[in-house]
Formats: C-alpha cells, structure tokens, sequence
C-alpha cells in the first residue's frame, strides 16, 4: 500500500506538501466519507448553474480534478480558475492543464483566501473542503467576496468538515468517522497523529453557523445537498 502523509511525526502541523500530493487521491478516497458520491453531487450542480461564457472557480483545486471533469463537458466555453497555495499541487494541476492553458481556457493561480476571492465574472464557485482552513475571522468577507464574484443566478457549491450541534453528538459523530477510517486502513496510531496535526490547522464550525454565513453573505437560496456525519454540503444560489 501506497504511503500516505497521514503519517505526520507529533507536534507536526498538516501542511499540503509534495508527499501530500502524489498521495491525493488515494488519501481522499480512504479519508473522506462518500466522497465519490459528494463530488458526482457537486459535478452535477456544476453543470446545471455553469453559464456559456463565464468563469467557473475552483478554490483550492489540488491537482484539478473537479476543473479536468468540467472541461471535458465545457470545454472553451468557460474559463476554468483553479485557485490554491499549496505550490506542489499547483505544479501538478499546472502540468496538468498545460494545454488548456496555453489556450487561455485554463488559468491556475496561487491565491490567499485571506485576501478574499480575486475579482471573477463567474457562473460556478466551487469550495470543497477548503474554507475550513481559514482562519475563521476571515470566512464571512471571504464570503461575501464569493457573492461579489458570482453572476445572478451563479451558484456557490461549498463542501466543509462541521461540527455537531452539541459536544455529545459531535463526539459520537467523530468517534463513527474514526471507525470508518480504521476500516479503511488506517491505524489507530495514525488516526491520531492525523488528528493532532490539524488542531488549529483545520477549524470546522457548525453546520447551522456555515448556513448562516452564507445567508449574511447575501445568498437568497441555501440548501443542503449532501450530509454524512461531521462532513455536510450545500448549494448556495446568488
């Protein structure tokens, strides 16, 4: 079995570096409950608000895979933005695109979500698992700067890790994930390493407080669409 960078010494924080990224997908796959389920989800809201001539964002896109799926359905129809700050996987997405690229249709950028989001006529926004590692003082201008960035009728499809509506269920919902990731093979050893390396790294707030956010932010319609313990998405419509 592949090595995977759950393996983090103790008093190491996560850090998206390059052993992060050749283990990506394998890592997403045996960490993130449903996940093929949750991205078919978010493709397919994709798909439905994307506008001819628009930008769709991706924010902290990795190695590309939502904006390669996209793409493939749109083409040049669309520009595709894929914003992150780890530099390894935006090597690999730039690699990745190099084509798409040269054409204009793909841009990949390095971007600070503490600066808000860079000023884009999009259709789609996408953030999955990836405001939940901003610091929190920072979520509901980046937020709005989202709100700013969307066409009417644009769409942001957000994806976070929450926490539960009390300490006892949110315990009892940690403990239920922790066991879906022994059954896919992680040791109990590197359960808690992991977990250790996220304290204040990764910050997850309520659902309802993620909800309430994005109602401030200015969204007139805000849905859950895909919800497995302490992991929750929605679709949020400008």
């Amino acid at each position: 079995m592949q090595a995977i960078r759950d393996e983090v010494v103790p008093g190491e924080s996560w850090e998206f570096d390059s052993s992060v990224t050749d283990a990506f997908d394998d890592m997403l796959s045996r960490s993130i409950p449903q996940y093929e389920v949750m991205r078919r989800a978010c493709y397919d809201l994709a798909c439905h608000y994307v506008q001819r001539s628009s930008d769709v964002v991706d924010i902290g896109c990795s190695r590309g895979e939502a904006i390669a799926a996209l793409t493939d359905k749109f083409g040049a129809q669309c520009r595709f933005i894929g914003l992150d700050v780890s530099e390894p996987m935006l090597e690999a997405a730039r690699e990745r695109f190099t084509g798409l690229r040269r054409t204009g249709v793909v841009d990949i950028r390095h971007h600070d979500l503490r600066q808000g989001l860079p000023e884009v006529k999009a259709s789609v926004i996408l953030s999955v698992l990836t405001i939940q590692f901003t610091p929190i003082e920072y979520r509901l201008r980046l937020l709005k700067s989202i709100y700013d960035g969307l066409l009417p009728g644009g769409a942001l499809i957000l994806v976070e890790k929450v926490l539960g509506a009390t300490a006892d269920l949110d315990a009892e919902m940690v403990n239920i994930y922790y066991s879906l990731k022994a059954d896919n093979g992680y040791t109990q050893e590197q359960i808690e390493r992991k977990r250790l390396s996220l304290e204040g790294v990764l910050v997850p707030v309520t659902a309802r407080w993620n909800e309430e956010l994005l109602q401030m932010s200015g969204f007139r319609e805000v849905d859950c669409f895909w919800r497995w313990m302490n992991f929750a998405g929605w679709i949020a419509v400008k």
